[in-house]
């Protein structure tokens, strides 16, 4: 849940691989910066260095044998360092949070995509993340197999600069994916004043627009302090 008395504002990217976040993340950012709101940058797996330590073996292709109940656990130790290192801290300055990925995440990715079951992932978050929840989550919404074929081409471009593999989860079945794109429209409808849906076909301006009057919304609701320069 969301914490009334927090001064900061937390906004969440979410949806499958492929679908434009970095880019529509980006943008936000760059766009929040140029109004002079004082932003803290964060990715989930990831983030504090801790937490890149952990990417690495989730993400790796060559790390096959991480049984979904393991994966399950080193993504909410990763999350639960994000949130006592750098998220709480942030918000509790009155800072905004963007972050690529949270718990929505491992709803769709575990829970469905692995059948680990929903109870598990929200007892589980309530103890790594204190109830830390998004203000306001974006999902990006893209077809399967369009999504599918931006991250195979991405990775490509990464293999060719000899950049680190992090391949393991797109390498999954079509059928994962499906479970996982269903996953996410669930909850888009269980928490439609939370997450709102963008259609990620549309062009890269439209979708911007799109999330920028979303993230508006939120920004007229916070008392939101402005940096003097970027941070």
């Amino acid at each position: 849940m969301t914490d009334a008395r927090r001064p900061g504002l937390f906004l969440s990217f979410e949806g499958m691989d492929g679908s434009g976040k970095t880019t529509q993340m980006r943008l936000l950012i760059d766009r929040l910066r140029a109004e002079g709101y004082d932003l803290l940058e964060t990715a989930e797996p990831g983030g504090t260095p801790i937490g890149l330590q952990i990417r690495k073996i989730l993400l790796d292709s060559a790390n096959q044998e991480l049984s979904s109940r393991a994966e399950l656990l080193l993504y909410f130790a990763c999350r639960a360092q994000n949130v006592d290192q750098w998220i709480r801290p942030a918000l509790a300055e009155g800072r905004v949070v963007v972050s690529d990925r949270f718990t929505d995440s491992t709803l769709a990715y575990q829970a469905v995509g692995r059948g680990l079951g929903e109870g598990i992932v929200r007892e589980i978050h309530r103890f790594a993340c204190r109830e830390v929840q998004p203000d306001l989550t974006v999902y990006l919404d893209v077809d399967r197999e369009v999504g599918l074929a931006r991250a195979r081409a991405r990775n490509q471009e990464r293999a060719a600069a000899a950049a680190p593999d992090e391949t393991r989860i797109d390498d999954e079945a079509a059928e994962f994916h499906d479970r996982v794109r269903a996953a996410y429209a669930r909850l888009c409808d269980q928490e439609p004043s939370r997450i709102r849906r963008v259609d990620a076909g549309q062009s890269i301006d439209e979708v911007a627009a799109a999330i920028w009057s979303a993230v508006e919304e939120h920004i007229a609701a916070h008392s939101l302090r402005k940096a003097t320069a970027d941070v």
